[in-house]
């Protein structure tokens, strides 16, 4: 990685980034919300397109220049629209919580009815927390999960059809499980209200094949970009045509005002990866490391969310791990861990009796494994790792010794 001209000019910059990817090659990196993004992207990302003021959109701009601009965003939005089979994408959103702004700007009115999943079962503060801007501009209802950790659909129904919501939002930040897409739109149909799915955690995963992408039927889908779709830091909106107008307008000139051309450039870079054949092997992966990270785990004393996963990313509940046993040791795990090589964030648990500030989860997944090469036996390996952590908090000298076998498995496996 090239960072000469930022050494000459700015050294204490560079020290910290220097220090930032010593970090990330050789620590277990399993935040299920971070990727590592191809050089290309990078390349992108870092480029002249920087330079470009770029307000309105292809073809239809407020500034002169934006020839090679246009090429670049209409590269984007036609390589979007065949990843996911979408009539149109908006890839203007700098973020997956600027996209569901820009969505309810554009089609619902302040004091509207939204139905979300509740932010303590797994849903993101974007679906109506009271400390967000959704849940003060708009009337959320929210449904959760049952005790097993599992949506009960028929719930679902019931709450749909006795509230009426204007729009029906599905895609969580915490959940392991497959959505059932196909149910959440013929609710929505039933009780006429817009059908919406945030997937920015699962996009890579319905893209390449490994769950159902709801694109093709849902009315919206916003995602980011980051995730597992392994793109530059941002996010895009997909919708039906008969949207599309209302969406472009909420976007610019509603929200923002010039576009972040070089970041829409490495989305361009990062579909046009993800149409390879290669990145169908890479999400089914994801899912299968996950499952095997989750086996492994179970099988040294640890509780998972719902007993496991479908997806990139698992929940652990600390209560219920013998080893730990009560409420409120999130954070004082995932510190445990990281001084063990392994990064992952502290995360409430559905029904968890303790504060966000202090929750009794840890929130992990496998997407930076992944693309790193890793596979089933390397999971197998992690996950006694971390049971053994867990099981022995109070044990600093094995922190020590994991630590440094989890540097020598990173030492294996290629970085940049």
């Amino acid at each position: 990685m090239n960072i000469d001209n930022l050494k000459k000019q700015d050294p204490e910059v560079f020290i910290a980034v220097y220090n930032e990817v010593e970090r990330q090659k050789n620590e277990l990196n399993m935040i299920p919300s971070e990727n590592y993004c191809s050089p290309a992207v990078l390349e992108a990302c870092g480029s002249v397109l920087n330079n470009k003021y770029s307000e309105g959109y292809p073809k239809k701009r407020y500034y002169q220049g934006n020839k090679f601009i246009d090429d670049v965003e209409i590269l984007a939005i036609e390589r979007a629209k065949k990843l996911f089979g979408a009539e149109h994408v908006n890839v203007q959103v700098h973020s997956g919580s600027g996209a569901n702004m820009a969505v309810y700007f554009a089609l619902l009115q302040p004091g509207d009815k939204i139905m979300a999943m509740d932010l303590s079962h797994g849903g993101h503060l974007t679906h109506g927390s009271p400390v967000n801007f959704s849940g003060k501009q708009y009337q959320f209802i929210h449904y959760g999960v049952e005790e097993n950790g599992l949506i009960n659909m028929e719930k679902v129904k019931e709450i749909a059809e006795r509230e009426k919501p204007k729009l029906i939002l599905c895609g969580y930040t915490a959940y392991p499980r497959k959505i059932n897409f196909r149910k959440f739109y013929e609710i929505a149909q039933s009780v006429g209200a817009i059908s919406m799915a945030d997937i920015s955690h699962i996009a890579g995963l319905c893209a390449g094949g490994a769950h159902e992408n709801p694109t093709p039927y849902f009315d919206i889908v916003t995602t980011t970009t980051h995730k597992t779709l392994r793109g530059p830091r941002s996010a895009m909106i997909m919708c039906k045509e008969k949207f599309a107008a209302a969406i472009d307008k909420a976007v610019f000139p509603g929200l923002q005002g010039g576009p972040h051309e070089h970041i829409i450039a490495g989305k361009a870079v990062c579909f046009l990866e993800d149409l390879q054949p290669e990145f169908k092997n890479y999400s089914e992966q994801v899912v299968k490391n996950a499952k095997v990270l989750a086996e492994t785990l179970m099988a040294n004393g640890i509780s998972l969310v719902s007993n496991g996963t479908d997806n990139h990313l698992l929940l652990a509940d600390l209560i219920k791990t013998p080893s730990i046993g009560k409420p409120g040791m999130g954070k004082e795990v995932a510190v445990a861990l990281e001084e063990a090589g392994i990064v992952l964030n502290a995360n409430s648990i559905p029904f968890d009796p303790s504060t966000p500030f202090k929750p009794s989860g840890i929130r992990f997944g496998t997407p930076i494994l992944t693309t790193r090469g890793m596979k089933e036996n390397e999971m197998r390996l992690i996950g006694k790792f971390m049971a053994d952590v867990i099981n022995n908090l109070g044990d600093f000298e094995l922190r020590q010794r994991i630590k440094k076998q989890t540097k020598e498995l990173c030492d294996r496996f290629v970085f940049y």
